[in-house]
């Protein structure tokens, strides 16, 4: 029988197993996801990253685990034009579609202009705020 454990401090070695073991149930059950990194950066002249996607493309979808901009940056259209490479990016993957997330509803608003819908929501998550999920087909 083995042993159970509860930590906050787990060790990379371990989720290192944890995660391959999904991975490899995963792919007998319903084939290799394929995952790939996908990261747009945006930086300034002298090399500063003031802004940036980070995600991956798997099993035919884009996931954008971040998107974030400098504050001077925000309001003047990045966030569309980053998700737009990162889109075509995943188009040029085989993706036929993305999602994302945000509790922020300025993000939100954004994600709506570039053609994302909600298909979900966590109320109260974080407290006073919902967490909202968006798709958009790509």
């Amino acid at each position: 029988m083995p042993d159970i454990e509860l930590t906050a401090t787990p060790a990379e070695a371990d989720l290192a197993v944890i995660g391959a073991g999904l991975t490899a149930f995963n792919a007998d059950d319903i084939g290799p996801a394929g995952r790939l990194a996908l990261a747009v950066v945006l930086r300034e002249k002298a090399g500063e990253v003031v802004g940036g996607l980070s995600g991956y493309t798997a099993w035919g979808w884009l996931y954008v685990q971040w998107l974030w901009l400098a504050e001077p940056l925000r309001g003047q259209g990045w966030a569309g034009r980053i998700l737009a490479l990162a889109e075509a990016e995943a188009r040029a993957r085989g993706c036929h579609g993305a999602w994302i997330d945000t509790f922020n509803p300025v993000a939100r608003a954004a994600y709506q202009r570039a053609g994302y819908t909600v298909f979900g929501t966590l109320p109260e998550y974080p407290p006073g705020r919902s967490r909202v999920f968006l798709q958009k087909p790509l």
